[in-house]
């Protein structure tokens, strides 16, 4: 497993979140890019957050057919980090080292665990470097 890219919940989001215009542009091209090209993936955590978030918490939600159809067409072919013992245990170090919430370190040692070189996400330090990994915010101006 080797993605370059690893995609944060909220790029999903925005791409389905018509609210600001301009960041749903940017969610748009990331998410057809990563599917084009293959050089993206998500982990198992961000297609829980995303059904989460569109199903019951966005301001206009997805039906469950809709939501469906995103899960079958976007999300899933890019889940390349499922949950395992191996990642829990790279979580909690992540977690210990860098002193992220338990989920975010979750996302970055999905991220690190699929071989990525970036991580956007709009919840992280954009420039952060950890180990291998960058986090960027592609929503920053």
């Amino acid at each position: 497993m080797s993605a370059e890219v690893f995609i944060d919940t909220n790029v999903f989001i925005y791409q389905l979140d018509g609210t600001d215009a301009r960041k749903q542009a940017v969610a748009e091209q990331i998410v057809r890019e990563g599917l084009a090209t293959g050089k993206a993936c998500i982990s198992f955590q961000v297609v829980q957050e995303c059904l989460n978030t569109v199903l019951r918490k966005a301001k206009v939600p997805l039906a469950p057919p809709a939501a469906r159809a995103y899960l079958d067409t976007v999300l899933l072919p890019l889940m390349q980090v499922p949950a395992s013992a191996a990642l829990y245990h790279r979580t909690l170090d992540v977690q210990s080292r860098w002193q992220f919430s338990f989920y975010d370190a979750m996302i970055v040692a999905a991220a690190l665990t699929a071989g990525c070189q970036r991580l956007l996400s709009e919840d992280l330090q954009h420039g952060q470097r950890i180990d291998s990994l960058t986090i960027q915010n592609p929503f920053k101006r």
